[in-house]
């Protein structure tokens, strides 16, 4: 807890005028398992710590990170998040909201600024976040649009800017184009002067076309590898495609940006060993071959709040749930055929 009372509406968490509930809505997990194991539930309104803030959630986003989280696979997750049952029971990381309460050592935030980033627990009334984890909501965005953006388009910017370092002029590959980490790819590179393909699958093509692709591919009909097209920069989402042939659509000193990967042995998943790989094979020959596991930063947020409120990219939400139907969500996610993010509306569940 802060070390001084946190600012609220109403007066302070010393209870003066404290106009907050003590107990909140929010979707939870008693253990690991499918979508089944999600319920509504009453619980305790989170504390804030000294640098961090209570967001009142507006709009939460569900990602391929939290399905993982919430099945407990990789089995290697649960060194971090809990062996035997969560220790956040509450399912969400990504949100947008507007602030109610602030530590005492927040210097960016106040209470009643509209922020959008990471808040563990955020499908849910409430979240803590801490404030090196928030940027400024962009007035352009609504916040099922906002709260779809941090993970996956802080991954992706991680992925084509950082490790991948997208110039104007270079043939860029995504492969998983229409996903949540994909569709902010495809709009990042187009946006830094890239001429883009985009790999998806048959039925959301018309999706990478709208995100900007100059090209698109089919995956199970055309194959990115056969030579005819060799490219600068390949973004691999989703790691459902070997090295060598992944190498074949390079040029021979072109870079290969591995991002997270399914599949894989039930204790590392498809992620570790691929990823060791691919840095021992970058020692020989000229092509460069590296990864990206994803940071959480607000320094990130705020760079894609610059293109967001330019229009250079803007957030696909496939669709949005209300919060009581948030086990459905994660089934429609689980399922693959959402194009680009699924939004979970904040409101009662009870």
């Amino acid at each position: 807890m802060a070390d001084r009372p946190a600012t609220v509406l109403g007066g302070t968490r010393s209870g003066q005028g404290d106009q907050l509930a003590d107990s909140m809505s929010a979707i939870v997990q008693d253990g690991y398992g499918t979508s089944d194991i999600l319920r509504p539930a009453q619980i305790a309104r989170p504390e804030v710590g000294p640098r961090e803030l209570l967001v009142r959630v507006r709009a939460a986003g569900l990602d391929r990170g939290t399905w993982h989280l919430m099945q407990g696979k990789p089995r290697l997750l649960r060194l971090v998040f809990g062996l035997r049952t969560p220790k956040q029971p509450v399912i969400g990381r990504d949100v947008a909201g507007t602030v109610v309460a602030v530590g005492s050592e927040v210097v960016k935030f106040a209470v009643g600024d509209d922020v959008f980033g990471v808040a563990p627990g955020s499908v849910a009334e409430y979240a803590v976040a801490r404030e090196d984890k928030l940027a400024r909501r962009p007035a352009n965005l609504t916040w099922e649009q906002a709260a779809v953006v941090p993970i996956s388009g802080g991954t992706a910017l991680q992925a084509v800017v950082d490790a991948g370092g997208v110039a104007p002029g270079q043939k860029v590959l995504v492969t998983g184009a229409s996903g949540g980490v994909g569709s902010y790819a495809v709009q990042l590179a187009k946006s830094f002067g890239a001429e883009v393909t985009g790999l998806a699958s048959a039925a959301k093509l018309d999706l990478v076309r709208a995100l900007g692709a100059d090209h698109v591919l089919d995956y199970a009909k055309d194959d990115f590898a056969d030579g005819s097209r060799r490219y600068d920069l390949v973004i691999d989402i989703g790691g459902l495609s070997g090295l060598a042939r992944l190498r074949r659509a390079l040029t021979p000193t072109g870079t290969l940006v591995l991002v997270g990967g399914e599949g894989g042995g039930d204790w590392t998943g498809g992620t570790i060993g691929r990823q060791f790989r691919a840095r021992l094979a970058s020692m020989f020959g000229g092509q460069r071959l590296t990864s990206v596991v994803a940071k959480e930063r607000a320094s990130d947020y705020e760079r894609l709040a610059v293109l967001l409120e330019s229009g250079q990219v803007v957030p696909s939400v496939d669709r949005a749930y209300p919060i009581a139907e948030a086990a459905d969500a994660m089934r429609y996610l689980e399922s693959g055929k959402v194009r680009g993010k699924v939004a979970i509306t904040v409101g009662s569940v009870r």
